[in-house]
């Protein structure tokens, strides 16, 4: 699933403060215990990756699905529940 527009629907999207996606990722990443290094490697990012999206540096749309992938959550886990 990409994030776009078109998914967003009659509502308009509200803005969400990057730390809550950052919490969002590393609590879903400590529930199943991994490290920040078992994350990057099971995802193939590098360890600074998963470090910029815990501090709220980064977001790259693609970088959170291949962590919602590798922690076997959905990607909507890590975006705001009310649009």
């Amino acid at each position: 699933m990409s994030i776009s527009p078109s998914n967003i629907g009659d509502k308009e999207a509200a803005p969400m403060p990057n730390g809550d996606i950052a919490a969002r990722v590393k609590a879903a990443r400590e529930a199943v215990g991994y490290s920040i290094e078992d994350l990057a490697v099971t995802c193939g990012l590098a360890v600074v990756e998963i470090n910029d999206i815990e501090n709220g540096t980064e977001f790259s749309p693609a970088k959170l699905k291949r962590v919602a992938g590798a922690l076997q959550v959905p990607l909507s886990h890590f975006l705001p529940t009310e649009m």
